[in-house]
This record gives C-alpha cells, sequence and structure tokens, in this order.
C-alpha cells in the first residue's frame, strides 16, 4: 500500500495498544508508555531500526495493556491509526518508560494477530486511501456534491466562524487558520476533531466513520457546540483586556502538537473553579479571625500565582491544612458517672487513684462546662497498662484518641513544626494529630515522654512547656500554621517510666499520677479477666479447649515471671496457648482420619488418640511448655553465713530486693565496694563504716583478733552482686550497717527480712522513695518483715490490704531499732534510743 506522500505502508504493523488517548489521523499526539508489551516494541522495533518503515506502527485506543506477562490479550478494537514516531524519549523515574510523539497518516483494520509476544504485531487492511484525496474546499467544493458538498461547506463554514472568535495573535490560531485553507476535504474532520476539546469516546466515534460524510456527520456537532459555548462565555463576561486573555483558544504547537482546545470551561478542571472551591471552605471553616485574614491573604496570592511555581503548591498545601483543622468541631462528653465507673472497672482491674481521677474531672464538667482540660501524667514502670488507660479514658469520655510516641525524639520541629521557608516544611505532631482526629477535644496520650532527646536542632521538651501550661496552650502557634490554635480543651496524658529524666520546668506543669506495680493476687485477678481470654483469642482457642487453673497462674506469676507489670506474664500464656494449639490441631487431623484407619486397623495404633477437653494445665504440663522455674525464693538460701543483708531497691522497671555481701581478711583496715557503685551509696557504706566503728563497744562489735576497733588489723570487702547493673542512691544505708553489723558479731540476719532507708553519721534512719514498689518486690521475693523509716509510715497507706496482712512492718527511727529487727532475739547492746529531731 502506497500512500500519497511517498511513504511505502507496510501490511504488517506493531500495534502500540493506547489507553491514554486517540490518534486521529492528521493529528499528532504524545503517549506515555510503560507496560510490558508497549516497552519491548519501543525497545525491539523503533529504537533497533534504521529505515523510515521501521517507524511506521499502529496505535489501537481503548485498550489497557496487561500488567503480568502471564494475562492475555485484552480485546483489541477493531479500527486504529497508523502512524510514524517522530521522536522517543526514554526516563527512569518514577519508574522506566517511554514517552512517544506519534503522528497519525491514515486509519486501518486490523484483519489477523500474527503473534502476541513480545509485543503485538497484526496483519493490517489500509482504509483511508490518501492518494485519492482531493483539494481543497475552498477550491474544489461545489452544490453538484450533493450532501457530502454541503456537509464539508457547513463545516468549513463553521470552522472558520470558530477561529473568527478566537484572537489571531496567538501565532496557533493563525497557523490553523493558514492550514484550514489547505486542508485536503478528507482530512478536515480529523484534524478539526482532533484539536477542539472533545472527550476520548467523541473522538473514537470519529475514528470508527469510515466514510467522509458520517465523518462529517459526527464532528460537526462537536464544533458547533464549541461555538455555542465561546458565545455564552462571551456575553457572561464583559469584554476587556484581562478578560480576553482567559478565553485560550489553542495550546502551544497548532496541528502538529496534536493538543487540544480550550475553548469553553470546565469547571472541575480549571484551578480558577478550584480555588474558588477553596474559598468557600476557608470561610466556612469557622476559624477565628486572625486565622481568617491569613487564609485570605493567602488566597489573593494564591489567585495572581501561575501553577508553574513551586510556591503555588507550598501556598496550596497550607490553605488545605487551614481548612482541614478542628477550628471549631468538637464532640460532646458522656458525663454519665456511673457508665464511667462501669466502663474503666471493665477495662482494668485495680487503678483505683487513676479511675478516681477521671471521675472527678467528669463530676466537674458537669458542674462547669467550659473547663479546661487536665494534663496529668502517669509514672509507672512498664506493662502495667498507662497507655491502655488512656485509651480507657478516651472511650469513656466519649471522645477521639491519638498516641503520639515521644521515645528517642530529639527535633523541636516534631512538636512546633518547620517554617514554611524550609523545603518539605511540615506542621507539628500536635497539629498533625488534630487533623488526624478531626475534633479539637481530643484525648491525646504523650507517650514516653522521660525519653525525649536533645540535639543541635533544639529541646523538644522545651517546645512541649507551650503544649503543656494550661495558661499558653490557649494560643499554641505552629511554626508551620504561624496563627495561634486553641489547646485548652485537649486532654493530654503523659506517660513516663520516671520522672528522673523529666525538666524541672516540664514536670512542674504536669499533674504527676504514680501508677505501681500489681500485687501476685492483683495479677492473678487481671490474667484471668483480661489476659487469658485475649491470648485464647488470637490463638483460635476457645474456654472449652483450654483451661488453666489460678494455682498455675499463681506459679506462674512467681516461678517465671519477676515483673512489676504482666507483658511477661502474658507471652507465658501465649507460650502455653501455641502449645496446646498443637494438641489441638493435632487431635483434629486424627478425628478426620478416623474413618480411614477404622477401614485400615493395621494403621489405627500409628495415630494418637485426640486429646480430652479441656485441657488443664496443671504443674507437670507447666513445666513441660515453659521449662524449668526461672526464678526461685533465693533469700534465706543465701542468708546462710554471716555478712549477708536483703535491701530493696527501686527502678525504673519496679521494686527489686538487692543483697549485700560483706567479708574480712587480715590487711590494714582499707575498705573495698565492688558491684558498679555510685558515689552516694560509696558514701553510704564509708557512713555505715564510721558509725559501726564509733559504736564498736556498745554493740561489742570486734576485729579478727578480738580487738575493740573493727577495722584494725583487718580488711573488709563489700560487694553488691549483679555487678553489671549499674546502683546509686542513699536507700541501702540501713542494709550496709546490717550486713557490716551481722560481719563484726558474726552472728546471722534473719533469712526472712529486708529492709531500705538512708542513715546519717548519728545513726538516725531518714526516709525514702518508692516503698509501694519497694514492699511489692520484697513480697514478690517472699519476705515476711520489712524494716523502714518511722517517716515512711504514711506511704503504707497506698498498700493493698492483703499486702499489710501478709507482712510484719517495722518503722524504726535510727539504727538501734534497724539492728533489733533484723536479727533473731535482738541485737546485744542496742538497749538506748536516739529520736530523730528532723
Amino acid at each position: 500500500m502506497a500512500s500519497g506522500d511517498g511513504i511505502q505502508m507496510p501490511s504488517r504493523l506493531p500495534l502500540l495498544l493506547s489507553h491514554e488517548a486517540v490518534l486521529l489521523p492528521g493529528s499528532s499526539a504524545r503517549f506515555t508508555v510503560d507496560s510490558p508489551r508497549n516497552m519491548q516494541l519501543v525497545s525491539q522495533r523503533l529504537l533497533r531500526g534504521t529505515s523510515l518503515k521501521s517507524t511506521i506502527i499502529g496505535v489501537l485506543p481503548n485498550t489497557r495493556d496487561p500488567q503480568h506477562d502471564t494475562d492475555g490479550l485484552p480485546t483489541l478494537h477493531k479500527i486504529g491509526t497508523a502512524g510514524i514516531a517522530v521522536q522517543v524519549v526514554g526516563s527512569n523515574w518514577p519508574k522506566p518508560h517511554y514517552t512517544l510523539l506519534i503522528t497519525g497518516l491514515c486509519r486501518f483494520s486490523v484483519t489477523s494477530l500474527l503473534k502476541e509476544r513480545p509485543f503485538v504485531l497484526a496483519e493490517v487492511e489500509q482504509l483511508d486511501k490518501l492518494e485519492h484525496y482531493t483539494t481543497p474546499i475552498t477550491e474544489g467544493a461545489s452544490s453538484s456534491e450533493g450532501e457530502l458538498g454541503e456537509l464539508s461547506l457547513k463545516f468549513y463554514q463553521a470552522a472558520v466562524q470558530l477561529l473568527g472568535m478566537l484572537d489571531m495573535s496567538v501565532p496557533a490560531v493563525a497557523k490553523f487558520r493558514r492550514l484550514l485553507d489547505s486542508l485536503p476535504r478528507e482530512a478536515l474532520p480529523d484534524v478539526v476533531a482532533s484539536m477542539i476539546r472533545t472527550s476520548n469516546k467523541e473522538k473514537l466515534q470519529v475514528l470508527d466513520a469510515l466514510t467522509l460524510e458520517e465523518r462529517f456527520k459526527r464532528a460537526l456537532p462537536m464544533l458547533t457546540r464549541q461555538i455555542d459555548g465561546l458565545k455564552l462565555l462571551q456575553k457572561t463576561r464583559k469584554t476587556g483586556p484581562e478578560n480576553e486573555k482567559r478565553v485560550r483558544p489553542v495550546r502551544k504547537g497548532g496541528v502538529v502538537s496534536g493538543r487540544q482546545f480550550n475553548l469553553d470551561e470546565e469547571p472541575e478542571d480549571e484551578d480558577g473553579d478550584d480555588i474558588t472551591v477553596l474559598e468557600k471552605k476557608v470561610h466556612g471553616a469557622k476559624m477565628p479571625d486572625a486565622a481568617l485574614r491569613v487564609c485570605i491573604k493567602e488566597l489573593k496570592r494564591l489567585k495572581k500565582m501561575p501553577q508553574s511555581m513551586p510556591e503555588f503548591s507550598l501556598t496550596r498545601n497550607y490553605l488545605d491544612l487551614m481548612v482541614e483543622l478542628p477550628w471549631s468541631k468538637s464532640t460532646k462528653d458522656c458525663l454519665d458517672i456511673q457508665a464511667a465507673r462501669t466502663l474503666l472497672d471493665n477495662d482494668h482491674y485495680a487503678m483505683d487513684k487513676l479511675k478516681r481521677r477521671v471521675l472527678e474531672y467528669l463530676a466537674v464538667r458537669q458542674l462547669k462546662t467550659s473547663l479546661k482540660g487536665p494534663i496529668i501524667c502517669f509514672v509507672g514502670p512498664p506493662g502495667v497498662g498507662k497507655t491502655s488507660v488512656g485509651r480507657s479514658i478516651a472511650r469513656t469520655l466519649g471522645r477521639e484518641f491519638h498516641r503520639i510516641a515521644l521515645g528517642g525524639v530529639c527535633d523541636q520541629s516534631d512538636i512546633r513544626g518547620h517554617r514554611r521557608t524550609y523545603v518539605g516544611s511540615m506542621p507539628g505532631r500536635i497539629i498533625n494529630g488534630l487533623k488526624t482526629v478531626g475534633v479539637n477535644n481530643p484525648v491525646f496520650l504523650l507517650d514516653e515522654v522521660d525519653k525525649l532527646g536533645k540535639s543541635l536542632q533544639g529541646d523538644p521538651a522545651a517546645a512541649l512547656l507551650e503544649v503543656l501550661d494550661p495558661e499558653q496552650n490557649h494560643s499554641f502557634t505552629d511554626h508551620y500554621l504561624n496563627v495561634a490554635f486553641d489547646l485548652s480543651q485537649v486532654l493530654f496524658i503523659a506517660t513516663a517510666n520516671t520522672t528522673a529524666t523529666i525538666p524541672p520546668a516540664l514536670l512542674d506543669r504536669m499533674e504527676v499520677l504514680q501508677v505501681p506495680g500489681y500485687t501476685r493476687e492483683e495479677k492473678v485477678e487481671i490474667a484471668h479477666r483480661h489476659l487469658i481470654p485475649n491470648q485464647l483469642e488470637q490463638h483460635g482457642l476457645t474456654p472449652q479447649q483450654l483451661h488453666i487453673p489460678q494455682d498455675t497462674t499463681q506459679d506462674i506469676i512467681s516461678s517465671y515471671t519477676r515483673e512489676a507489670g504482666v507483658r511477661s506474664l502474658e507471652r507465658k500464656f501465649g507460650a502455653i496457648c501455641r502449645a496446646v494449639a498443637v494438641k489441638v490441631a493435632e487431635g483434629h487431623r486424627v478425628a478426620t482420619t478416623e474413618v480411614s484407619t477404622a477401614e485400615c486397623p493395621s494403621q489405627q495404633g500409628d495415630k494418637a488418640a485426640p486429646p480430652e477437653m479441656p485441657i488443664v494445665i496443671d504443674h507437670v504440663a507447666l513445666r513441660d511448655i515453659l521449662g524449668p522455674p526461672v526464678f526461685e525464693m533465693e533469700v534465706s538460701e543465701r542468708l546462710t553465713l554471716p555478712g549477708v543483708a536483703v535491701g530493696l531497691a527501686w527502678t525504673p522497671l519496679g521494686g527489686e530486693i538487692l543483697f549485700v555481701e560483706a567479708s574480712r581478711m587480715e590487711g590494714e583496715g582499707q575498705l573495698t565496694l565492688t558491684g558498679q557503685l555510685g558515689d552516694v551509696m560509696k558514701e553510704s557504706a564509708h557512713l555505715a563504716i564510721s558509725w559501726l566503728r564509733a559504736n564498736a563497744k556498745t554493740y561489742q562489735l570486734t576485729n579478727m583478733v578480738g580487738g575493740p576497733d573493727p577495722l584494725e588489723g583487718t580488711d573488709i570487702h563489700l560487694h553488691f552482686p549483679a555487678g553489671a547493673v549499674t546502683k546509686d542512691g542513699p536507700s541501702a544505708g540501713v542494709t550496709i550497717v546490717t550486713c557490716l553489723a551481722s560481719l563484726f558479731s558474726s552472728r546471722l540476719v534473719r533469712s526472712d527480712v529486708a529492709m531500705t532507708g538512708e542513715i546519717t553519721l548519728r545513726g538516725l534512719v531518714l526516709p525514702v522513695g518508692g516503698i509501694k514498689d519497694k514492699v511489692l518486690a520484697a513480697h514478690r521475693a517472699g519476705v515476711k518483715r520489712v524494716i523502714l523509716p518511722k517517716r515512711n509510715n504514711k506511704d503504707l497507706e497506698e498498700l493493698p490490704a492483703n499486702i499489710r496482712a501478709d507482712l510484719d512492718f517495722v518503722t524504726a527511727a535510727n539504727l538501734d531499732e534497724v539492728l533489733n529487727a533484723a536479727f533473731d532475739g535482738g541485737f546485744p547492746g542496742a538497749g538506748h534510743t536516739l529520736s530523730s529531731k528532723l
């Protein structure tokens, strides 16, 4: 087949499957190629070809190439356009693809497919006879041709009318006007339909029209619609230099570019209408006057900016955020105290202090509607439910919940946001959280506030001062917004393991509620109320398949876990559920094969019988699943020699028992301290030695040869086991005194005694902190008597009643009382008392 301009059309064409646009003869269009077949066509045919014939390909519209090579071809359109690939541009971003510029030549129909891989190759038949194209309408149109001549003349006049309504100073319009007079009549409907604004469906109708008369009939209504649209546009807008410029007739490039005219308005696509919609949203957001003024100012700047400017997208994103923020949207609090109490009790066992604080807030909200949100900090060891109780509080109040993890944050921009002058700037986590929840009174959980860092980018703890200050957060200013936002209705809940690493200024702004560890009885109750049902659900088991008695739960708590929270305990239950799931799954397999084994009795003996339900976890099964006990009651076993005493220590993970060991040997009176001790603990050891030497005669303490000075000719070695753990603090003073008194008097300390307290050089016992955690640790270790400073007597009221009943508490004001309580039968010489005036 030969075309009119001398290009030889092959009878076999590789097919480009396009779903982006419809290519009409006489026009040019760009196609993005990224599917496997189309990529193979470009790389093997276009890029490797050396002749003009190799650049001719067929473009089939309205098809979609499959993304996976294993899929078959989609249904192909029967009519396409043969074209010349004028330009090929490759790129690897954001993924490998080619961009083709193709100029359409003529129509063809697919007669048969020759192959589908690596690209589609088809036998085609040319439909447009290019060599029979007539002269332009201005020269050859006449009324003698009947209806076709009338249609072509009417179409030509409509095209001229359309161009007459446009600005001829635009180069593309002038070029199209010249081209219109020289176009063959057969090419006129295709070229005009490709350049005016039409949909792909309408272009496809023109492409499918095989006769010239049919093409004129389908293209003429499209052209008439464009003219009517321009007339309406000119009526609704006053003629003026600025308004006339808004009528953009042709996109740059004219006929060769194959782009479309922009002759009528499309409100859903034009940026001006988007800005109008955005302006309505700004006025409907009910934001404060200061924020509204800023938004209106940014809107005015946005209207004057071309879209190509980088600042256009930055300003648009800023306005979108301002519209999405909940300036006046809030949820209504659920103020039913009885329902709140029931919900909190169902979600969490114990935690009476936390529950009471939530109910107090609800009661005050009932009496006073405009109440600022409290700023509460839950401080306690890991695994006691600080985060989950925050979520439960949000559900109790009927508010939205948002968690912000602050662990490791070392940039103050995470809190306050970045200024909009920076590339990639964004608001801080507080504003982002408000945008996410969509209301201005959510519950914000600031998790791990004690683990904030500090770097060259600023101190996030200092940035939180404005957020967590009730007197300032009503006008919190994020660097990105640069306008004040009211945070006073937000209920902030912070969590921490210790207050030691929280800056004093930040700690002063929060109401600290201590969340101590759980007792053994509380853990048993929590396990059977929450942990075991949760693990059964996660492992697909039911209570009819697995039963864990309370005795087994107590064994797990005492022998396999030693923690303040319940995380390790939940993991142990998970291990039990996994082991039982294996048994249950094997039982199901055996049950499904019972029929076949009944037919083959010889195989029946090889199958294990399914376990009886429910599977009860006793002590034997517990040892088989979890192994031998990890923790044992070692207090009595280690107190078999003089010079050993048990102290109590507090850590961010909860309370712990602390062993102190001492030994003496001949020497020059030196004191050796080991066990990674801090300076305060070293000073406590020197205090203890000095007090015992000063009172050696009173307590009948001697050295190795019976001399009155315990250090004369004697070296003392004081060791704190668990040497890999750093230890510091004053509360081990009474333990060190008791340990050395046992060593110098060669008497054993009671095996069921633990103690804590700071000492002075005069023998007074001063109060220390963390009493509840320390007492719980002593109770977990099996201690029966606890010696505490007398001024810590008030802290015993926070202990559960069963703990107070199980333990014997001795409150001591001086070391005489400590030594009398630490040794069976008292301590010799500890008769006189020294009262504390502190």
